[in-house]
């Protein structure tokens, strides 16, 4: 299977007021500021290029958008994507490979038809790389700006190299390891899958001078902390805090599954009407976690996620979500503690 995938991702700015500081506002005397520049572009694995263009609503009468053509100056006579409003943003799909496309923004008034700046990328063509989940099935994956995230835990038993991870059900022989292992919640085959941070980096032996083994498949890798951040600063900017805000963090319920967890009525929480939760698409599920010392704990209350990154010596940072908070939490702990994992790819 072939994917397409987007050469660089271009960042341009432009202005969004004029000479004396004002917000432009579009009115049929303004003539080619009225197509303001396109101020960023980024590319999806999957033949998609999304455009941003930093434009005010235009008014009653006029239209605005995108034209993108193989040929260099686009017009109206090419191909349109027709957005409405302020930072308008559109994505175009079905690019053909190794094709040069170029894009601008337009606007179209009574005294005629005005365009940005132009921006080109070019497609080629890939191959994909892709794996099996546990039930058989693609992984499915969703593209968090330039970030593609998995979207169901990691269920391996082996490395990437087949060296087998180790499953340890007893409490007191998980406690003390410094290598990587797995269990089921509460040792129970029909639950999901746990792994403390050792397994993670890919520590299979207590050699100090053994090369670590590689935990994700092929072209994928365990999200670093600061990969978490990027992804929580998209979903801020792009809208999906549960007020619609586009500052602070409160993703909690776009990220979070719509079942399974505890019922909360506070507002913004995750386990309150539960329906709206996972506008983003990154279905995270409250298995719980578990604990350094064995123990099993927090179904349906929360959602532990393993970043790469150390935090001293004898813990790593993770991402949680609670059932009764809005925001993805940040911390840190023991090395032992098991919890989920998701990829993003290289």
């Amino acid at each position: 299977m072939k994917r397409l995938l987007l050469l660089s991702a271009l960042l341009i700015f432009a202005c969004s007021s004029d000479d004396e500081g004002n917000p432009c506002v579009y009115e049929p005397t303004l003539t080619t500021e009225a197509a303001t520049d396109i101020t960023e572009t980024s590319a999806t694995l999957n033949g998609v290029i999304s455009i941003v263009s930093e434009n005010c609503d235009v008014a009653p009468g006029e239209m605005q958008g995108f034209v993108y053509s193989t040929n260099s100056s686009p017009t109206n006579d090419d191909s349109v994507e027709v957005v409405y409003g302020t930072d308008i943003s559109t994505s175009i799909e079905g690019l053909e490979p190794n094709t040069t496309y170029y894009v601008r923004a337009f606007l179209t008034n009574n005294l005629g038809e005005f365009y940005g700046n132009e921006v080109s990328f070019t497609t080629v063509e890939v191959e994909e790389i892709s794996f099996i989940n546990c039930d058989g099935n693609p992984v499915p994956t969703i593209v968090y700006g330039t970030q593609e995230w998995t979207v169901e835990n990691a269920c391996p038993i082996t490395y990437r190299d087949g060296t087998p991870i180790p499953e340890v059900t007893d409490n007191n022989e998980w406690s003390y390891l410094t290598t990587g292992a797995w269990a089921y919640y509460n040792n129970d085959p029909t639950k999901p899958r746990f792994y403390n941070w050792y397994a993670v980096m890919g520590i299979h032996d207590t050699d100090p001078n053994t090369p670590n083994k590689e935990f994700a498949p092929e072209g994928w890798h365990v999200p670093s902390d600061a990969e978490w951040t990027t992804l929580e600063n998209y979903l801020i900017a792009n809208g999906y805090n549960y007020d619609g805000t586009t500052t602070g963090n409160k993703i909690a319920k776009a990220m979070a599954s719509t079942t399974g967890w505890i019922s909360y009525t506070e507002t913004g929480a995750i386990g309150n009407d539960q329906s709206l939760n996972n506008d983003s698409g990154f279905n995270a599920f409250p298995e719980g976690n578990r604990n350094f010392n064995g123990s099993f704990n927090d179904e349906g209350y929360n959602a532990f996620f393993w970043s790469s990154t150390e935090n001293f010596s004898n813990n790593a940072w993770w991402r949680t979500l609670f059932y009764y908070n809005s925001d993805l939490y940040r911390y840190y702990y023991n090395k032992q503690f098991g919890f989920s994992v998701r990829f993003v790819r290289d």
